[in-house]
C-alpha cells in the first residue's frame, strides 16, 4: 500500500541512501530502512482530514508554475474597487437598499477617482508611467452606473514598464510614494466611504454599527486578500497597502469620512429629519431599550433635545460645502443626551440617586423606577458581556490562513511558519474538542442590540421599561423636578491644539457617573473620553439657552477658604500668577476655572 502512495518519489534517503519510503499518519515520508523522517509532505486539499488515515493521494506530482497563466495585470485602484464591491455586497445582503450599491457607492467612487486624477479624466496621473493604450478608456465615462468588477483602466503596460517582482500590481511602489501627497485610498478610507454612502441613503446603520459588523466579520475588511480572485495576485509592496490586522477606531473612520467628503466636493447631504432613524429621538429610544431604562424617561429626553435645539434639520444635516464642515456623531450624541437627562433627574453625584432609591423602595406603589435596583440588574449582565467580548477577542485569529508574502527571500520561511501554526492549531483543537469560527455567516440574523430584557426565555434580566418615574412634584399646578441642582465640568471650548482632559478630570468625577459612561462606551464600542466629550457638547448647548435661567455658578466643593479681611494692615507678599492653560485662555469672558473643578447650577425645568 505504501509503495502505491509513495509512487513518484524516488529520491534516496539522506542518511542511508536507500529508496524505500513509507507514509505516516501525519502525511510525512519516512525511510523504512533507517526510519528517518523527511520534510516532504503530501498536499492535502481538505485541512480537516490532514491527520486522517483514510486521506491519501494516488501520486505525488510537482505543481506546475501557472502564475503567468493565471495572474493578470491590475492596478491598486482596481484592487480597492474590488474591496468596495465586496463591502457593498455584504451590506446589501444585510438589508441595506440596493440603491446604496448601484448608485451611491458607484458615484462616490467615480467622483473620488476623478478628484484624485486616477481615472475618468483626460490626463490621469498614471498615464505618464504606463502605456497610452488605455488613455481613451479613461477619457470617456461609462454609460451605465452598475458597480462592476471590471477595471477602469484596461490595457497592458509596455515591455519597458512591466512590473518587477516587487509587487503583484502595476503601480504599488508609486502608490506608496504618493499616498499622502495625493490623498490616495487606504483600507480605513474604504469604511469611511461606506459610511458616507450609508448616511446619504439615510440607513439606520450608525458608524458604531458598521465597525461592529466589521469586527464580527460580516463586512469584509480583515484579511481582505482572501476575497481577491486568483488572477489578482497580492505580493510584495501590495502587502503594505492591503494588509490589515486591526480594526480602525471610531474617531479615525469619522475623521477620514469628513476628509473624503471635502476631497470629493460632495454637496449637502439629504436632510436628517425626524422620520430618519439617525435623528436623536429614534436613536435615544433605541438606547433606552438597550440600557433597560423606563419609557417615561423619553419625555425628558425630548425636553432636553428641544431646549438644546438639537432636533433641527440645519444642526443634524451634514454639509461638506461649509468652510468648517462638522459631521455629527449621531450615536454618541444620542447616548450623551440620555446621560444628561439622567443627571437632570437623579444628579448622579453618588449621593442623591441613592437617597431617592431608598425613598422609592419605601413607597407602597409598585413599579417605581429605582436607580439602585436598576444598577443591580444591569451590572452583572454588563460584566458578563464584557468578559465574553474579551474572550472572543482573545480567541480570534487575526492572521490569515493564506499568508501574504512580502518578498521572495522570505517566501519559504513564511510558508514554513504558517504550516507549523496550522499544525499546532489543529492539534490543540483536537485536544480541546473545539472548532475555530473564523468568519460569521452572513445568513445568520444580526441584531443591533447587545442585551435583551424581559421575562422571555433567553433574556438577560427583568425589564424595567414599564416602571414609572417619581422625580417630580407639583407646585401651583405645575410639575417641577425634585432635583433642582445640576453639576457639570468646565464648559469652556478648547482650541484644536488642546489635548483630551478626561484623564485629568476622571479622579474627581462621581463613580456612578463614570459607570454610566462605561456602560454606553461599551454599547457603542468607543472610549469613555469620547462619550464625555459629547456630553460636554450637549451640556454646552443645553445650559446656554436663553429660555433656561442660569444663575451664578458655585464650585461643587463646599469647603472654601475664607478671604483675608481688607482692614488688615499686615501686608502679604504677592504670589506669582500661574500661566493660563489653553483651555482657560480660550474664553476670556469666563472666569478662570480649573479643568478638574465641578460646577453646580440651579435651574427650574418645567414640564
Amino acid at each position: 500500500m505504501d509503495e502505491y502512495l509513495t509512487d513518484g518519489y524516488s529520491e534516496p534517503c539522506g542518511r542511508c541512501a536507500a529508496v524505500h519510503w513509507g507514509l505516516s499518519n501525519e502525511g510525512q515520508f519516512f525511510c523504512k530502512n533507517c526510519h528517518d523522517v523527511t520534510e516532504r509532505t503530501r498536499y492535502i486539499v481538505d485541512e480537516s482530514t490532514l491527520f486522517s488515515i483514510s486521506s491519501r493521494v494516488s501520486q505525488i506530482v510537482k505543481p506546475k508554475n501557472t502564475r503567468k497563466e493565471l495572474s493578470q495585470e491590475w492596478m491598486v485602484c482596481e484592487g480597492f474597487q474590488f474591496v468596495l464591491k465586496q463591502q457593498a455586497d455584504a451590506l446589501v445582503s444585510l438589508g441595506v437598499c440596493l440603491q446604496f450599491k448601484t448608485e451611491v457607492m458607484w458615484n462616490f467612487w467615480k467622483r473620488y477617482l476623478q478628484n484624485t486624477r486616477q481615472a475618468f479624466v483626460k490626463n490621469p496621473v498614471s498615464a505618464a508611467r504606463f502605456s497610452a493604450d488605455h488613455k481613451s478608456e479613461s477619457e470617456s465615462e461609462p454609460e451605465s452606473v452598475v458597480f462592476c468588477e471590471e477595471s477602469f483602466l484596461n490595457g497592458a503596460p509596455s515591455e519597458a514598464e512591466k512590473p518587477d517582482s516587487g509587487s503583484g500590481s502595476l503601480d504599488a511602489s508609486l502608490y506608496l510614494k504618493g499616498r499622502k501627497s495625493r490623498n490616495l485610498m487606504t483600507m480605513p478610507r474604504t469604511l469611511a466611504l461606506c459610511y458616507l454612502a450609508l448616511l446619504w441613503v439615510r440607513e439606520a446603520i450608525t458608524l458604531a454599527d458598521l465597525l461592529r459588523l466589521v469586527k464580527e466579520r460580516r463586512v469584509p475588511y480583515l484579511n481582505i486578500h482572501e476575497y481577491f480572485p486568483k488572477d489578482m495576485r497580492l505580493f510584495g509592496q501590495d502587502c503594505k497597502i492591503f494588509r490589515v490586522e486591526s480594526i480602525p477606531s471610531y474617531s479615525t473612520v469619522h475623521k477620514e469620512a469628513v476628509d473624503l467628503a471635502k476631497l470629493m466636493k460632495l454637496p449637502s447631504f439629504p436632510t436628517v429629519s425626524q422620520d430618519c432613524l439617525l435623528h436623536p429621538i429614534p436613536l435615544t429610544v433605541r438606547y433606552l431599550l438597550e440600557s433597560n431604562l423606563p419609557d417615561g424617561l423619553l419625555v425628558w429626553v425630548h425636553k432636553v433635545i428641544e431646549e438644546a435645539a438639537m432636533g433641527t434639520d440645519s444642526f443634524l444635516t451634514f454639509d461638506p460645502v461649509k468652510q468648517k464642515p462638522a459631521l455629527i456623531c449621531y450615536d454618541i450624541q444620542a447616548a450623551a443626551v440620555i446621560i444628561v437627562t439622567m443627571k437632570l433627574l437623579f444628579k448622579l453625584d453618588d449621593r442623591v440617586e441613592w437617597t431617592s432609591s431608598r425613598k422609592a423602595a419605601n413607597e407602597k406603589k409598585k413599579k417605581v423606577f429605582n436607580v439602585e435596583r436598576w444598577y443591580k440588574i444591569i451590572q452583572p449582565v454588563f460584566e458578563r458581556a464584557r468578559q465574553k467580548m474579551e474572550q472572543e477577542e482573545a480567541r480570534q485569529l487575526w492572521k490569515s490562513c493564506e499568508p501574504l508574502i512580502a518578498s521572495l527571500k522570505d517566501r519559504s520561511l513564511v510558508i514554513k511558519k504558517r504550516r507549523v501554526v496550522n499544525y499546532l492549531q489543529h492539534r490543540f483543537q483536537k485536544l480541546t474538542d473545539s472548532t475555530s469560527e473564523q468568519q460569521c455567516s452572513t445568513t445568520t440574523s444580526f441584531s443591533s442590540f447587545h442585551f435583551q430584557w424581559g421575562k422571555e426565555e433567553g433574556s438577560d434580566g427583568r425589564s424595567m421599561h414599564q416602571h414609572r418615574l417619581n422625580c417630580t412634584f407639583k407646585k401651583k399646578g405645575v410639575k417641577r423636578l425634585t432635583n433642582r441642582k445640576y453639576w457639570h465640568t468646565v464648559l469652556n471650548v478648547c482650541p484644536p491644539t488642546c489635548s483630551d482632559h478626561f484623564s485629568e478630570i476622571e479622579p474627581s468625577l462621581p463613580r456612578m457617573y463614570l459607570w454610566l459612561l462605561d456602560l454606553f462606551s461599551f454599547l457603542l464600542g468607543v472610549s469613555q473620553a469620547q462619550v464625555q466629550k459629547e456630553v460636554i457638547n450637549v451640556e454646552r448647548r443645553f445650559l446656554k439657552r436663553k429660555r433656561l435661567p442660569v444663575p451664578k455658578s458655585t464650585p461643587c466643593r463646599s469647603a472654601t477658604k475664607k478671604a483675608p479681611c481688607r482692614s488688615s494692615t499686615k501686608k502679604t507678599p504677592r504670589r506669582p500668577v500661574p500661566k493660563e492653560t489653553p483651555c482657560q485662555s480660550a474664553t476670556k469672558s469666563t472666569p478662570r476655572q480649573s479643568v478638574t473643578e465641578r460646577t453646580t447650577t440651579t435651574m427650574s425645568l418645567v414640564l
